[in-house]
């Protein structure tokens, strides 16, 4: 198994000789751990000792405690370091200037999971505006991309559907990691604040979670395991509409389904059970909570064969697609709210494009689907090679 380490590790091996006297911030969450499972609360706390002076927590809260979207966490004194724990997923998604006074530096420990619609990256982004703003330093502690940075998958965010969701033109599936996104909205998106990076080492670009010897803990309750981050990209879409994306369920984002899906209608449109790197099971559950509670829903699950030949985003499209087609008048778009917005339809939020959700309802062959966002893609990867950290 190859070694990867963390920038969290790196920090606490060689820290710069700056730091030392500065008052630290530390925005994490229960993934924030080193290979031995400490956390970086506690890492950071004795290495740099009366320094940490702050902690911030994004959606879900610091412990990842909050099952669903717009579950709000509030402040609170961490009761280890008797220090105040500032949520950035309250009564405020932008960080309020009292928040960033106690600190002259913000050290980030998040896990990312590789998808344009996880908002830790906007979390993220919202903190380097506010230490530009207000004069402070960030320190970004860099991660594994788990579903590789080597892959980018997907139509780029249109600005008609900017949310918590979606801030910037990047793809459903972006292939970079936290340090090269934050690179990113610095430098090209211009938010202009001091930043640093502290790099892994030992990971390249082909990496998936898997491969880095590292520990998965869940960056949030729905995403429990590697394989639920690797069809995630796709099967969030299912948020957008009626049917269940599996919470409530031991295995959510991995199975799919509603009391009204023919089954067989999906298979024979979409040419059977064996896709390019997965197979579907037919699968039969019923939720404990949200969409479906307590209801008999048919679908299925989707077993990754082969990660290098499997294409989440458009798997999940044709899913889509066959779905919404087979069964009008029983399948129906999710309504407002969703992330915070009450106008925009949540699907439309998602996939980050009307235009693409118009051509699913229409039932517009695949390819074509494919081939209207692909000027935009390539170009969006001509633009993220520029803030690449890793080879391949």
């Amino acid at each position: 198994m190859l070694r990867v380490q963390t920038g969290l590790e790196r920090l606490i091996e060689s820290p710069p000789k700056w730091i030392l006297g500065c008052r630290l911030g530390l925005l994490s969450n229960p993934a924030s751990v080193d290979r031995n499972f400490r956390h970086a609360r506690g890492l950071i706390n004795k290495k740099f000792s009366g320094q940490l002076k702050a902690l911030y927590s994004p959606q879900h809260g610091f412990f990842a405690e909050k099952q669903d979207n717009m579950i709000e966490s509030e402040d609170m004194i961490d009761s280890v370091l008797k220090i105040p724990v500032f949520s950035l997923y309250g009564q405020t998604r932008i960080p309020l200037k009292e928040m960033f006074d106690p600190i002259d530096v913000l050290i980030i420990d998040l896990q990312d999971v590789g998808t344009r619609v996880y908002t830790f990256i906007y979390t993220m982004s919202y903190c380097l505006e506010a230490a530009k703003k207000f004069g402070k330093k960030v320190v970004v502690l860099d991660r594994p991309n788990p579903v590789c940075g080597s892959v980018v998958e997907g139509n780029c965010l249109s600005s008609e559907c900017n949310s918590f969701v979606g801030r910037f033109p990047i793809p459903m599936r972006h292939g970079m990691t936290m340090g090269e996104l934050s690179l990113l909205f610095n430098n090209y998106y211009g938010k202009g604040c001091d930043l640093e990076i502290v790099k892994m080492k030992g990971w390249d670009r082909n990496m998936y979670f898997n491969d880095t010897g590292l520990p998965w803990i869940p960056p949030s309750p729905n995403l429990p395991t590697t394989m639920t981050a690797m069809v995630y990209p796709g099967q969030v879409l299912w948020e957008g509409t009626n049917v269940s994306e599996g919470r409530g369920t031991t295995q959510p984002f991995e199975v799919f389904g509603a009391p009204f899906i023919d089954t067989e209608k999906v298979l024979s449109d979409i040419g059977g059970s064996k896709l390019e790197g997965a197979i579907l099971r037919y699968n039969v559950f019923e939720p404990t909570s949200n969409k479906w509670k307590g209801t008999l829903c048919r679908g299925f699950q989707v077993h990754i064969t082969d990660p290098n030949k499997f294409n989440p985003y458009i798997t999940s499209i044709k899913l889509l697609k066959s779905v919404c087609f087979h069964h009008k008048g029983e399948f129906e778009w999710k309504q407002p709210p969703y992330e915070y917005e009450y106008k925009s339809l949540p699907i439309d939020l998602i996939i980050g494009d009307k235009e693409i959700r118009r051509r699913i309802e229409k039932n517009d062959d695949i390819d074509e689907i494919a081939r209207y966002w692909q000027d935009d893609l390539t170009e969006f990867i001509e633009i993220s090679k520029m803030f690449h950290l890793y080879k391949s």
